[in-house]
């Protein structure tokens, strides 16, 4: 092999040997580029004191990486899987790898675990996406199209091999081969932002692609989600829990914003304990021993209780013999909201599902007809002085607690897939599973909701809003792009009938022991 002009070894700057630009494929793990121990990765500090080697790896394409970029595709997880099959046979590996990143690297871990590259032992993905398309491209089939294009625009293009500028807007440092010109770059990239937009469905190539068989996984894992990740993380993290068949695998839950929590010191130890036992055979936190508190997940003992609408815009757990439409302006108007009232502590863990009558028809008799329902569900608590309660999000940002969404031609359910549960609605997304809607006939829908975890004290109520676009809490996370929410198609008044037992809420409560009414 050829000298390494461009390698640099730094022995004096650091508590550790800081070795950059070495040969490909081993570069440094980092879409951002922006070449710093940190950014949603392990700090090495930390980790080389710790008796650990740090390897970061640019993706293909992207930061020193020369080749097509193309984010959470097969390339990307075909050449991670290189990346650690060549760090298990240098002489200062143990043979052992071990997995440990926020968001994008703790998603791709799950990607590449399924193909079970050599000397991987165990993976940590700390708030992630375990489903390309439910977890962060269409939730319920809508398009989340506004932090793809933040994420995009800001982040992996600024980055990609051979953009010119790098350094000058301190974004990493230059390519060094040198700039490529803006044709070449256009070639060398798949946008995310143009071809999440142009496919709907999970049976198109690219979506088909991107998919992988998380049951695939075998090895020792640690899932930690973010209760206050409702609108990209928390689903992937549960969900892939769930999906993996690994022998020893956790599910840890954590509060707080995205990224700081990672470098709390009792989130390190809780790194460390978990990589120690499976990479260094040393089990003093006790996972392979059962020391660690363990329970499924569902919680054992859940009971999913139903909670009707009624047409008073109240949740009951008993239904009423009368109805009622309820109507709503799909595109712009308020929310229709439904409450219930504590009357002793009442704790909700786990998965929630909204199952809808609905219908839609037009706003004026010159209007365009809809053709198509989407749903916007958000849950609420509110104290006994009839004050919202916020919780943490992603962004630092105030968020309820939890939301859920659902794209009414999508609605069809797969009922025999092993993953399909009453409280859990399993869809395949296929552009075969399509189902029209037509002005004016009800639909019934189960509308996923994201997992939650909340206690409301006597006197407390729980909110049910029910909207036809986003609403408070959606942060960078909306979806309003202008052909996927079309308002030729979604526009109008959307209705909900209540009572009867037309539409319900189905809640996991958790050791009620006492009446609800």
């Amino acid at each position: 092999m050829a000298e390494n002009k461009h390698m640099i070894i730094d022995k004096e700057n650091f508590p550790y040997v800081f070795i950059k630009n070495i040969d490909i494929p081993l570069k440094t793990y980092e879409k951002d580029g922006k070449d710093v121990p940190y950014g949603e990765t392990p700090d090495p500090g930390y980790w080389t004191r710790k008796g650990y080697i740090v390897v970061r790896a640019d993706e293909r394409g992207a930061g020193q990486s020369p080749g097509f970029l193309d984010t959470v595709s097969r390339g990307t997880s075909e050449a991670f899987f290189d990346v650690i099959e060549l760090a298990v046979e240098q002489e200062w590996s143990s043979g052992k790898v071990g997995l440990l990143g926020i968001s994008y690297y703790a998603g791709t871990q799950w990607q590449v675990a399924a193909r079970k590259p050599k000397g991987l032992a165990a993976i940590i993905p700390w708030e992630d996406m375990s489903d390309y398309y439910r977890d962060r491209v269409r939730h319920g089939g809508i398009l989340s199209d506004r932090f793809i294009d933040f994420w995009w625009n800001n982040v992996v293009s600024p980055n990609q091999y051979g953009k010119p500028g790098r350094a000058t807007r301190k974004w990493g440092d230059d390519t060094l081969e040198g700039d490529l010109n803006e044709d070449t770059l256009l070639e060398n990239r798949r946008d995310q932002t143009i071809n999440t937009a142009m496919h709907k469905f999970r049976d198109e190539e690219y979506y088909r692609s991107r998919d992988f068989d998380v049951e695939a996984i075998e090895i020792p894992l640690l899932s930690v989600a973010n209760w206050g990740g409702i609108l990209l993380h928390l689903r992937g993290n549960a969900l892939g829990w769930i999906r993996a068949s690994s022998k020893y695998k956790f599910l840890h839950f954590i509060v707080g914003r995205h990224d700081l929590p990672f470098y709390y010191p009792e989130s390190a130890e809780l790194q460390l304990s978990f990589f120690n036992s499976f990479l260094k055979d040393d089990d003093a936190g006790g996972w392979k021993s059962g020391n660690q508190p363990r329970t499924d997940w569902p919680l054992p003992g859940t009971e999913y209780t139903k909670f009707f609408l009624t047409p008073e815009n109240t949740l009951s757990t008993t239904s009423t013999s009368s109805t009622k439409m309820v109507e709503y302006d799909a595109l712009h108007g308020k929310p229709i909201i439904f409450k219930y009232k504590t009357s002793s502590s009442l704790e909700i863990t786990g998965h929630i599902t909204a199952h809808l009558t609905v219908s839609a028809t037009r706003e004026s008799n010159d209007a365009p007809v809809p053709t198509d329902i989407d749903l916007f569900i958000t849950l609420r608590k509110m104290n006994s002085k009839g004050e919202e309660v916020f919780y943490t999000g992603t962004m630092c940002d105030p968020v309820p607690i939890v939301k859920g969404w659902q794209r009414v031609s999508l609605r069809k359910v797969d009922a025999t897939n092993k993953l399909h549960e009453e409280y859990l609605p399993y869809r395949k997304y296929y552009s075969t599973d399509a189902q029209a809607v037509e002005e004016n006939q009800q639909y019934e829908v189960g509308v996923e909701v994201w997992p939650t975890n909340v206690v409301l004290d006597p006197e407390e109520t729980l909110v049910l809003e029910i909207a036809g676009h986003d609403t408070q809490g959606v942060g960078k996370f909306s979806h309003e792009h202008a052909d996927d929410r079309d308002p030729k198609v979604f526009g109008g008044k959307n209705c909900v009938t209540v009572g009867g037992g037309a539409s319900w809420l189905t809640l996991p409560i958790i050791n009620s022991g006492k009446q609800m009414d």
